[in-house]
C-alpha cells in the first residue's frame, strides 16, 4: 500500500495511475462510446485502459517490493469460474462459442477485478469508484427516459425502451436490472450529510433517472428487484434517517397514479396471465424447465459457456433463447463444478457485507469520516447484491460485469478493516515483545 502524504495539513493519498486507469475503465465500460461515434471502436477503448491500469499496478507493486497483485479468495473464485469456462469449452456445444466468451468477455472482467481488488484500499478510493458508477449509471438512465419520451429505442410494441447503450445494458431488463443494482450507491450518496449539497443533488438526480429508467424499460423481473431492493435499503436506513425513509414512501406513493397505465398492465401480468401480451411468462416457464434438463443430461460439463441458446436436442420448444434465471444458465453451462463456484461468489458477496457491518462495531480505530462511508457504503451493498440477485433469478447475466462490479465493492470494506486489524494487532504484539517488533521492520 502506498504512504499517505500530508498536503496543506490534511492526509493525501498520492497519485496512483492504476486507480485512474480502473475509473476510465469503468466509464468506457459503461458509457460505451464507440455507439455513439463508431470510429472509437477500432480504438478498443476498454481494453487500452484496462492493459493501462494493470501495467501501472504491477510496476508500481514491484517498486514497492511487493507480489505483482494481491490474493484473496473472491478473486481465486473469480479465476476459477474462468478457468471451468475453458475446461469445458472443449464439450460445448460449440467450442467456438464459448471461447469467444471468455476471450471477448469474462477474460475482461477477470482483469478488471484484479484491478479492483488492489487499487480499492481505503474508504477515499472506495468513495471514488462509486461516485463513477452513479454518474455512469444515472447518465445511461437519462438517456433511457429522454428516449422513451421521444418514442426512439423502443420494443414491445413500443411500450419498453431499452438501453442506448450496447453491452450490458444492451435490452429492458439488462437495463433495468443495472438500474437497480446500482441505485442504492446513489441514495446512501444523497443520505450522507458530509457529503458536499451539489454532490447530493446530482446524486440525487441520477437516482431519479435510474428510477424512470426501470420504469420505461418495463422489465417485470426489474419491478421485483426494485421493491426488494427498496424493503431492504429502507431497513437499514430507517434508524439513521426516519424522516427521509419515511418521506420517500410517502413520495413512492404518490408517485404510483403517474405511472404509465401500460405500465401497470404489465406488472399486472406478474400474477394474472391473462394480461400478459405476449406470453412471456409461459415462454420463461419452458426456458426454465429446459436449462434444468440440459443440467441434468450434461451434469459435469455442461453445454458450454453462452451455448445454451445453442443446444438444441430433439424436443426442445425454445430454441435460440437464454435460460432467464442466473443460476440455471451457470448449472446449464457450465455443469455444477461452474454452478459450484458460482454460488460461492454469490455467498461471499452478500457474507463481505455482514462481516463489514459486524467488523464496524468493533473498529476503534477510524475516523468518523471514514466510518461514515463504510457504514452507508455496507448498506448501499447489501441492498444492491439483494436487488441484483432477484432481478438476476429472471436474467442470464453470469458473466456480465455487473455482479463482479458489486462483489468487488462488497468485498473492499471488509478487506480494508481487516487490514487495519492485521496491523493494530501487529503494533500490539510488538509493545509486548521487541522480537515482534524487529521482525514487523524487517
Amino acid at each position: 500500500m502506498p504512504n499517505i502524504r500530508r498536503r496543506r495539513g490534511q492526509t493525501a493519498e498520492p497519485r496512483d495511475w492504476a486507480l485512474t486507469w480502473t475509473l476510465l475503465f469503468t466509464a468506457v465500460l459503461f458509457l460505451r462510446p464507440q455507439d455513439i461515434l463508431p470510429p472509437l471502436e477500432a480504438l478498443h477503448l476498454a481494453e487500452l485502459t484496462a492493459i493501462a491500469g494493470l501495467v501501472s499496478l504491477f510496476l508500481g507493486r514491484l517498486r514497492r517490493g511487493l507480489a505483482p497483485s494481491r490474493l484473496t479468495p473472491d478473486l481465486v473464485g473469480v479465476i476459477a469460474l474462468g478457468a471451468v469456462i475453458l475446461i469445458t469449452a472443449p464439450f460445448s456445444v460449440w467450442m467456438g462459442g464459448s471461447l469467444h466468451v471468455f476471450t471477448e468477455l469474462y477474460a475482461k472482467v477477470i482483469l478488471a477485478y484484479l484491478l479492483m481488488v488492489n487499487v480499492i484500499w481505503s474508504p477515499r478510493r472506495l468513495e471514488r469508484l462509486t461516485w463513477v458508477l452513479v454518474l455512469v449509471v444515472g447518465y445511461v438512465g437519462f438517456r433511457a427516459i429522454i428516449d422513451y419520451v421521444r418514442g426512439a429505442n423502443l420494443v414491445g410494441h413500443g411500450t419498453r425502451v431499452q438501453g442506448s447503450v450496447g453491452g450490458i445494458m444492451g435490452n429492458p431488463n439488462d437495463l433495468a436490472l443495472n438500474m437497480v443494482a446500482f441505485l442504492p450507491l446513489a441514495a446512501f450518496v444523497v443520505l450522507r450529510r458530509e457529503v458536499p449539497t451539489v454532490r447530493r443533488c446530482l446524486a440525487a438526480l441520477c437516482a431519479f433517472f435510474m428510477v424512470g429508467a426501470i420504469v420505461a424499460s418495463g422489465s417485470r423481473g426489474g419491478f421485483l428487484g426494485f421493491v426488494c431492493m427498496t424493503l431492504v435499503m429502507a431497513a437499514v436506513s430507517i434508524r439513521r434517517h426516519p424522516g427521509i425513509v419515511m418521506g420517500g414512501a410517502l413520495a413512492v406513493f404518490l408517485a404510483l397514479p403517474l405511472l404509465p397505465a401500460s405500465y401497470w398492465h404489465r406488472i399486472d401480468s406478474i400474477a394474472d396471465e391473462s394480461k400478459d401480451d405476449f406470453g412471456s411468462a409461459q415462454t420463461r416457464r419452458t426456458l426454465l424447465a429446459e436449462s434444468l434438463r440440459a443440467f441434468e443430461e450434461n451434469p459435469v460439463t455442461g453445454v458450454g459457456a453462452g451455448e445454451f441458446k445453442d443446444w438444441d436436442p430433439e424436443g426442445r420448444d425454445q430454441a435460440w433463447h437464454e435460460a432467464h434465471n442466473v443460476l440455471l444458465q451457470v448449472a446449464a453451462e457450465l455443469g455444477i463444478a461452474g454452478l459450484a463456484v458460482f454460488v460461492f461468489l454469490i455467498g461471499r458477496a452478500f457474507s463481505a457485507v455482514l462481516q463489514t457491518r459486524w467488523r464496524l462495531r468493533y473498529a476503534t480505530s477510524l475516523s468518523p469520516e471514514d466510518r461514515s462511508v463504510l457504514e452507508g457504503h455496507s448498506a448501499a451493498m447489501l441492498a444492491s447484491l439483494t436487488g441484483w440477485f432477484v432481478c438476476a433469478l429472471f436474467a442470464s447475466v453470469a458473466y456480465n460485469w455487473t455482479f463482479y462490479y458489486l462483489l468487488a465493492l462488497a468485498a473492499a470494506p471488509r478487506e480494508m478493516l481487516g487490514d487495519r486489524t492485521s496491523r493494530a494487532t501487529v503494533r500490539a504484539r510488538a509493545k509486548q515483545n521487541p522480537l515482534v517488533a524487529e521482525a514487523s521492520r524487517a
